[in-house]
């Protein structure tokens, strides 16, 4: 395992930095969703944030496939 980033071949560093943004993506639709979900449960709040919330999930979905497609795949 190479321990130094710099040792990576520029293609592969770019590959390991777009799968890296396309699962931050997810993780912040994951969490929208959660709390889209929390808030219609009566856990927090609702102040038409669980609309909101949903639409940026659905955003980040969209836009991290597009943008941070794995290279090599059609």
């Amino acid at each position: 395992m190479l321990t130094n980033w710099n040792l990576l071949s520029d293609e592969l560093q770019l590959m390991v930095s777009r799968e890296a943004m396309r699962r931050a993506a997810e993780v912040i639709a994951e969490q929208a969703e959660e709390l889209a979900s929390e808030m219609e449960n009566g856990g927090l709040s609702d102040r038409g944030g669980p609309d909101a919330l949903r639409l940026l999930a659905s955003v980040m979905r969209v836009n991290g496939d597009a943008e941070f497609a794995v290279v090599g795949h059609a």
